[in-house]
This record gives C-alpha cells, sequence and structure tokens, in this order.
C-alpha cells in the first residue's frame, strides 16, 4: 500500500508514516518499498491476540491471568515485578517487543515483532526452591512436546536451558526464582523461540534456526497456546513429583548424550564426554575414566564438532 493511501486510511501525514515505517524497521519488521506501489512485509506478521489465544487454549488450562504487549522491558522483568504484589498463581505475559530480554549468564536475546516468541509464566509453589531442582528441564520437555503437538518436529533439548534443532539454536529457557528460600516459593519462567528472524539472525553470536524453516508458516497463536497448554500442566506435574516425573522423556530429547563437551569453569576448560543427566537434572560427564555432575550454575558448556 502507498505511502498516501496509508496516510489517508490513518489520518496522518506521509512523513509520521514514514517515521513509523522506519521505527518497525529498525525494530526488525522487514518491509519493502517500491516506487510506485508502496510498502509490504517481507514476510508474514502475525501479531497475538490476547482474545484469540484464550480462544485456543485447551480448556483445562487455567491462568491466573494472560497479558499481551506490544514492548517491555523483559516479560519476565514484568512477572518479577508483579509477583511482589499480585498473589494469584499462573500469570502469564508476552510482549511483541523486548528492549531488555535475556538469557541465561546474561545474554541478550533478540526477537524482531512477530519474528518469535517472548513468553514468561509465573508459577507459585509451596515447597522452598531445592525442590525446583530440574524445574528448567522439566519445561524443555514441555516445549518440545507442544511444538510436537503443533507438528513441529526434530526439536532437541541441548543441557542446561536451549531448543535446539539441525545443530542450531531454536530457542531457550531462563528459571529464575523468588519467594521464602524454605516456601512457599515461586519461578518465573521465561520461554523465547525463534520464529522468523530475517534479518536478526545477523545479530545473533551462535548458529541458529527458527520455526519457519521446522514448519510451513506456522501459526503464532497456535504455538503459544500449546506451550501454555504443556506448560501449565507440566508445573502442575513437577510440583506433586518433581523432576523425577520428566527424567525419561528428557533422556529421549537429549541432543548432548554421548556428545564430546568442553566443561568450562573460569579459566579452567576440561574435556569430556557428556553421558546424560542424574536425579537432579546435573549433567553427567565422563572425564577420561571418571564421571562426575557439574551444575548448570557452576559452568559454561561447550560442544565440540
Amino acid at each position: 500500500m502507498s505511502g498516501s493511501a496509508l496516510a489517508e486510511r490513518l489520518g496522518v501525514s506521509r512523513a509520521a508514516v514514514w517515521k513509523q515505517v522506519e521505527r518497525l524497521r529498525e525494530a526488525g519488521v522487514e518491509i519493502q518499498a517500491q516506487a510506485g506501489s508502496g510498502y509490504r512485509l517481507g514476510a508474514p506478521l502475525e501479531l497475538l491476540d490476547e482474545a484469540a489465544l484464550r480462544h485456543t487454549l485447551a480448556p483445562a488450562t487455567r491462568l491466573g491471568d494472560l497479558a499481551v504487549h506490544w514492548q517491555l522491558d523483559s516479560t519476565s522483568s514484568e512477572l518479577l515485578r508483579r509477583a511482589e504484589h499480585d498473589p494469584r498463581d499462573l500469570l502469564a505475559c508476552l510482549a511483541e517487543i523486548q528492549t531488555a530480554g535475556r538469557g541465561r549468564r546474561g545474554r541478550r536475546w533478540h526477537t524482531p515483532p512477530g519474528g518469535g516468541i517472548a513468553l514468561s509464566l509465573l508459577k507459585r509453589f509451596d515447597a522452598g526452591m531445592a525442590s525446583l531442582a530440574g524445574l528448567s528441564l522439566a519445561v524443555g520437555v514441555a516445549a518440545v512436546d507442544a511444538l510436537a503437538a503443533c507438528g513441529i518436529d526434530g526439536v532437541a533439548l541441548k543441557w542446561p536451558n536451549d531448543l535446539v534443532a539441525r545443530g542450531a539454536k531454536l530457542g531457550g529457557i531462563l528459571v529464575e526464582l523468588g519467594g521464602d528460600a524454605l516456601g512457599p516459593c515461586h519461578a518465573v519462567i521465561g520461554l523465547g523461540i525463534n520464529l522468523r528472524l530475517g534479518a536478526a539472525a545477523d545479530m545473533i553470536d551462535q548458529a541458529a534456526i527458527d520455526l519457519a524453516a521446522l514448519a510451513p508458516e506456522p501459526s503464532r497463536t497456535r504455538v503459544v497456546a500449546g506451550l501454555l497448554d504443556h506448560l501449565v500442566a507440566a508445573l502442575d506435574r513437577f510440583a506433586t513429583h518433581g523432576f523425577a516425573a520428566f527424567a525419561d522423556a528428557y533422556a529421549r530429547h537429549d541432543a548432548l548424550h554421548g556428545r564430546d563437551v568442553d566443561v568450562v569453569r573460569g579459566a579452567e576448560r576440561r574435556h569430556g564426554v557428556a553421558r546424560g543427566i542424574d536425579a537432579r537434572g546435573a549433567l553427567r560427564v565422563a572425564f577420561g575414566g571418571r564421571e562426575e555432575t557439574v551444575d548448570a550454575g557452576e559452568v559454561s558448556l561447550r560442544v565440540r564438532a
């Protein structure tokens, strides 16, 4: 549509239209411009809608709240703030743009508008924080199952918090805890998944893949609703049974088992072979003839080609 037609429809000047187009481009939306025909999107753009999401959720999925924002610093930061004054359980928060989205170890998470899923969910637990060992791994299992239910196969889990496909990163999980260490406590579970990266792929410092490469025209609404359906059910199960209820499923999705890895702790780098996970969700690594366990908070992991 031409700039003049857009200006007339919106009741603004052509200069205002141009400024908004440039802002969207800066945010990562691919917008093409051609003399004589105007602007067009370079790829389909499906914005999230709260009413449509609620309609798509399974009847058994009961949320304390569901909020869809155009822009936030971070969906997880928003829920961490709300946790202090909103006593409800299962608060879900999504955003089209995150200005300070983050991953593990303080890394930035880049998501262009409509190009990914930035979802956080607050879950309250009666028990203490020690009972939440393995929670991020259980969330990973739920996410893989949700994507499979949407017809997106080939997704695996790279310890401790990555979703991977075809050897590249598809998404990540970040769990942040609050409340009383001895209970009750709460967890804010952040989940970021690439839907259609486009030019934003250049901003990522590692091999990345998106859902569009794994399935034709994936529906964001369907994927988000599926993630919420599976996450809510998985968190209820985790609250009762802990990580033990997910250990076998995680082993089936484990992308590291048998792989050569470098375990980095500070200036120390050790080479070993990944041997799965233990009952707490720690990674088992064989260093020579001796097997040890490593915890996610202690190390950084590099997979050898």
